[in-house]
């Protein structure tokens, strides 16, 4: 009887995190379809170019991603809180934040690679959308671009929805890699799956592991704000010069963060699969499906076809 109750407990928590996916998918997809309307419309075909349209293209989902994120808590309070989720941890998860953050660099070569394989196919990155960075203009930059993600996307992906994995008992490789997925997917940008998918799957160890989002909050703020530092310091890439060293002194630190996370930090860890995973997928299935469809536009678009 115990467990039956557990079930049904499970159930809607599963169901709901499947829906916040969806929500946090579409929401900002038609928003941003109504602002490119109204950009468009005012100011022809050049509105791509402006701050403006820019920063509004990155506050939307994030001003999405607050509202469906309080939905869920209000849905489930009796289940799951928000300050659950952003309960304070252990001071050393912050070091190893960082360390992770800065390991991570080495890995955005990756995509290298990536991008090779789709510039075979005729794929080009499409233009830059960071707004101005250059002197004072990086603070809002930093405030839009890198905190409000580092809050909103954190407390969807690794809050909400590797949260309740956990919760309902899916295994953590399971949830890690599932979760990573669903991260690299969402940004719908072909050129950085591959690194996107890392970070999630990192991210999502490091909140298990510490059994809060704050250090995973501090890791996303401090990736992107590296990149609008340099992109105001002119750089668009770190210089050729620096590159190699830090590259391998980034892949000893990532290496070392991870052993430790995997092999001496136990705390959360689970066995099994993707229990209730029915419910979790049907709800979250037109999120998915918009995402995947969001994936392959933006492929096509870059080989020219679109």
């Amino acid at each position: 009887m115990q467990q039956q109750n557990s079930e049904k407990r499970e159930r809607p928590l599963l169901l709901d995190a499947g829906l916040n996916f969806t929500l946090a998918a579409v929401v900002p997809a038609i928003l941003s379809f109504i602002a490119v309307a109204i950009f468009a419309g005012s100011m022809g075909a050049e509105y791509g170019n402006t701050d403006t349209y820019k920063y509004v293209t990155y506050l939307l989902p994030q001003l999405c991603f607050a509202g469906v994120a309080l939905l869920f808590f209000y849905r489930n309070r009796q289940t799951v809180s928000a300050r659950s989720v952003y309960r304070p941890c252990k001071w050393y998860y912050f070091l190893l934040a960082i360390g992770l953050s800065f390991g991570l660099m080495a890995f955005s070569e990756l995509n290298i690679y990536f991008v090779d394989l789709l510039q075979e196919l005729g794929y080009r990155a499409p233009d830059d959308t960071i707004p101005t960075v250059s002197g004072w203009y990086l603070i809002p930059a930093l405030l839009v671009i890198a905190l409000l993600p580092a809050v909103f996307e954190e407390t969807i992906f690794r809050g909400i929805q590797v949260g309740s994995m956990q919760r309902s008992g899916w295994g953590t490789a399971a949830t890690l890699f599932l979760s990573g997925a669903l991260f690299a997917l969402f940004h719908e940008n072909p050129a950085q799956t591959i690194y996107q998918f890392i970070c999630g799957v990192c991210y999502a160890l490091l909140a298990v592991r510490s059994g809060s989002i704050l250090p995973t909050m501090l890791a996303h703020f401090a990736n992107n704000a590296v990149i609008l530092s340099l992109y105001s310091a002119g750089y668009e890439e770190i210089p050729q010069n620096v590159k190699l060293p830090l590259y391998i002194v980034a892949g000893v630190v990532f290496l070392a963060v991870l052993a430790y996370l995997i092999f001496f930090e136990k705390r959360g860890n689970m066995k099994g699969g993707l229990k209730g995973g029915k419910q979790y997928f049907l709800a979250a299935l037109v999120g998915i499906l918009v995402c995947a469809v969001g994936w392959v536009a933006a492929l096509l678009q870059g080989i020219g076809v679109l």
